[in-house]
């Protein structure tokens, strides 16, 4: 289904807009969302929960601003600032985790906090300003010689791939979903309820960390601002991939399925000359409809 409503878009954008359905534009879509890919699939492990992270957005502003610190500020290498993004991700993700656990609160309340304490913590790393990294962070959004993807895209296929393979052949995976579907049965079964939400968070903010570092590599540069509204492109491509917002059901490659559609859609309406304030009303009422339809999917 997912798979037929992604083709019908190409064709549909494809008869509306004469160079969209091009192996430019079909790699420009590729090439811009693995940043979305990494986040989308941590998010599926914690919707699967019944959690939710409204944060993603600006952690990946942090996330970014730290690798900006780490490259231009102290003349580290990447693989050092990925690693330093890697840390500071699963932290700030364990640390929604352990609060929304430990203190009994619902997870969008703790996240919606975590919002704005990472956002202004990455004003305050990078003195509110842009840092520029160039050439040092690029090769990884640069799109391989023959090919029309980059490696950042294969690391988010590679990542996908590990997140669904967790999600349904592992002990972790099964916990997830358990804990989702029925979280006091779960507990009672003898699954570590407390400790499968933890590790869904913690996952999701290294995930995000490394998106963080993908975003830089595309851009070329760290800006606090980055990642604003990201949040609402990762639930929007998760939740139409099928993932339910009640928890106990999802699929890391549906969720891959939603952010080609979403990326279509809005790669789509940018060839149309369609304004910003439009994409995002579509972008919401796509999501609403998503709701609607995993809703009544449940319907007895």
């Amino acid at each position: 289904m997912l798979l037929a409503v992604w083709g019908g878009l190409l064709l549909l954008f494809g008869q509306m807009s004469s160079g969209f359905l091009s192996t430019a534009t079909l790699g420009s879509i590729a090439n811009r969302i693995p940043a979305l890919v990494l986040t989308a699939t941590g998010m599926t492990l914690l919707m699967v929960t019944g959690g939710i992270d409204l944060s993603v957005g600006s952690l990946l502003g942090l996330c970014g601003a730290l690798v900006g610190v780490v490259m231009v500020d102290l003349g580290w290498g990447l693989a050092a600032a990925i690693a330093a993004s890697l840390v500071l991700g699963s932290l700030v993700g364990a640390v929604n985790g352990w609060v929304s656990v430990k203190l009994r609160l619902p997870s969008f309340i703790v996240t919606l906090g975590m919002l704005e304490i990472a956002r202004g913590m990455a004003f305050v790393l990078t003195h509110s300003q842009t840092k520029y990294i160039g050439a040092a962070v690029e090769g990884l959004a640069t799109t391989i010689d023959g090919w029309i993807v980059s490696p950042a895209f294969l690391v988010a296929a590679v990542t996908v791939a590990l997140g669904q393979t967790l999600l349904s052949r592992t002990v972790l995976g099964r916990q997830l979903v358990a804990v989702g579907a029925n979280a006091e049965a779960a507990g009672i079964s003898g699954i570590p309820v407390d400790r499968t939400r933890l590790w869904a968070h913690a996952i999701l903010g290294a995930l995000t960390g490394l998106a963080a570092v993908v975003n830089c590599s595309r851009l070329g540069s760290a800006d606090p601002n980055a990642g604003v509204g990201f949040e609402l492109s990762v639930i929007a491509a998760v939740v139409v991939g099928g993932t339910s917002l009640l928890g106990g059901r999802g699929s890391v490659i549906k969720s891959l399925l939603g952010v080609l559609i979403v990326a279509t859609l809005e790669a789509g309406l940018v060839q149309l000359g369609v304004g910003e304030p439009v994409k995002r009303v579509v972008t919401g009422a796509v999501i609403i409809a998503a709701v609607f339809a995993d809703t009544w999917r449940r319907r007895p």
